[in-house]
């Protein structure tokens, strides 16, 4: 019998002390993706910082394929609800924008300023916002508290409008965190404040996912094993609530090189986030 116990919670969750040569990033994300913005703007395909609500970080950008979209993606990123924005992030749209999909990307107001619930109803309204713009079908994708984030929208008590939820085709969750309640135990709930009825009320593996949902689970071979359970966890559940779900691991990814597939349309990870479903 092997028992397994998590005595340090915060070990447990934090990534830059346990993934070799993590201090190139974020800074490594920042040149690319600014390059990536000058070159679609200067074919007239961004359209930066679209306003999506009335506090500063309410802002997202669009970047537009050649012709027509098929179809809208939306990134939301992660960085523990506390850190990060969307300008160090825009290159990861190239996978799609380069596929034929418009790819929106929203900051969201920063905790402590705001609880979780609050940039739940944030990022419902900047997928709104995105979604009036272009239309066909939706696709959620989101990295690690944005992977949260992106399978919040896909529940039963989402912030989205009805006509607008009812275009969502897939959420691709990307080291996902579903259980909120682990992280109570950790040092960054003094700005996260979550109690164990804010966990209730938005961790997605603890909610019932809405009717059609489906949802793949996205984790690398090296994450920390809490994003591996907390990946698999939410496939599992959902998949006992009705749910077309799948989890996958890709070999030699760990927590921040996992995102870079979505900057290739011909990686796995940026297929499966398009793809129409076999089922």
């Amino acid at each position: 019998m092997l028992e397994h116990r998590i005595a340090d919670w915060d070990n447990a969750y934090a990534n830059g002390a346990n993934i070799a040569g993590s201090d190139r990033w974020p800074a490594a994300w920042v040149e690319p993706a600014q390059a990536f913005r000058d070159a679609l703007a200067a074919k007239g395909r961004a359209q930066l910082d679209i306003a999506y609500g009335d506090r500063p970080r309410n802002r997202l950008d669009l970047f537009l394929p050649a012709a027509m979209p098929k179809g809208l993606v939306v990134f939301i990123h992660g960085g523990y609800w506390l850190e990060s924005d969307k300008d160090t992030w825009s290159h990861l749209a190239r996978g799609s924008v380069d596929s034929g999909f418009a790819v929106a990307m929203p900051s969201y107001t920063l905790c402590p300023d705001i609880r979780i619930a609050g940039i739940s109803h944030e990022i419902g309204a900047a997928i709104g916002k995105a979604a009036a713009m272009v239309g066909g079908p939706l696709m959620l994708t989101g990295h690690s508290a944005g992977g949260h984030l992106a399978s919040r929208m896909a529940t039963t008590s989402t912030p989205l409008a009805a006509d607008v939820a009812r275009r969502i085709r897939h959420v691709v969750s990307i080291s996902g965190l579903h259980d909120l309640r682990p992280l109570m135990r950790t040092g960054m709930n003094a700005a996260l404040k979550i109690d164990e009825a804010e966990a209730l009320t938005e961790s997605p593996a603890l909610l019932r996912p809405m009717d059609g949902a489906r949802i793949t689970c996205w984790a690398g071979g090296g994450e920390r094993s809490e994003f591996l359970r907390q990946s698999a966890l939410l496939a599992n559940i959902w998949t006992g609530l009705g749910a077309v779900t799948s989890a996958v691991v890709e070999p030699d990814r760990h927590h921040y090189d996992i995102v870079e597939g979505l900057a290739d349309p011909a990686h796995p990870l940026t297929r499966v986030l398009l793809a129409e479903s076999t089922i």
